[in-house]
């Protein structure tokens, strides 16, 4: 069983892959949408500033920053749980089931945030994205998990 320490440095990658692949997808998305790429990252920042900096749409460091930092660091936080609990679950050590393993924390990520969390707790992407680039945002997050998680063996530690 992985401990949490071993899921934690694993997770600094495969989180950090995660969060730069869909802060991407959020930026296109942002800008395709209402032409503002800093628009959906700002959303996290109404954890600090409330609902009102969610809403700007132009880069700043108070929102644009901030919410960047944010996501990133909750992303490592869904990679810490990813490695922890749901990495490794299916046998197979293949491509295809990285991907699923991802899409499972992806989609759990997803109702945590849209499902369970309320108000400034929530993201905030879905103040400048629509439903289907949500989907994009975090099917990108769960690529990005499965990119970045490094390769596990069974006798070996990391950084060993």
């Amino acid at each position: 069983m992985t401990t949490w320490k071993e899921a934690a440095r694993r997770a600094i990658f495969s989180g950090s892959a995660a969060s730069v692949l869909s802060g991407v997808v959020l930026a296109i998305c942002g800008k395709w949408e209402r032409n503002a790429p800093a628009g959906p990252l700002n959303g996290p920042s109404q954890w600090v500033w409330g609902e009102r900096a969610a809403r700007r749409s132009r880069v700043t460091v108070r929102e644009t920053a901030l919410g960047y930092s944010i996501h990133h660091a909750v992303s490592i936080g869904w990679a810490t749980v990813h490695e922890k609990h749901i990495a490794g679950l299916i046998p197979s050590r293949s491509p295809a089931a990285r991907v699923a393993e991802a899409a499972v924390t992806a989609t759990l990520a997803y109702v945590m945030d849209y499902g369970v969390a309320r108000g400034r707790l929530q993201p905030g992407f879905d103040k400048h994205i629509g439903g289907m680039s949500l989907c994009a945002v975090y099917a990108a997050f769960a690529l990005g998990l499965a990119m970045g998680a490094p390769q596990r063996m069974p006798s070996r530690r990391l950084g060993t």
